[in-house]
């Protein structure tokens, strides 16, 4: 059997976590931040999990996590 290969793409967004779920980056914090408030900016940086139904997803496009 052939490896499996790693979407690319998928292994620059998300990071697997002890428990077996993923964390990505938040979205919205590239461009336009002036009129976002400070709050929302600040809260933007911390890490964010990925939804549970997509977990199986990202799991396909990175096989070997």
């Amino acid at each position: 059997m052939p490896k499996i290969k790693t979407n690319r793409g998928a292994a620059k967004r998300f990071r697997r976590t002890g428990n077996g779920g993923f964390k990505c980056g938040h979205s919205f914090k590239r461009h336009i931040l002036t009129k976002k408030s400070t709050k929302r900016k600040r809260q933007l940086r911390k890490p964010m999990s990925i939804h549970p139904s997509d977990v199986r997803m990202a799991l396909r496009m990175m096989p070997y996590s």
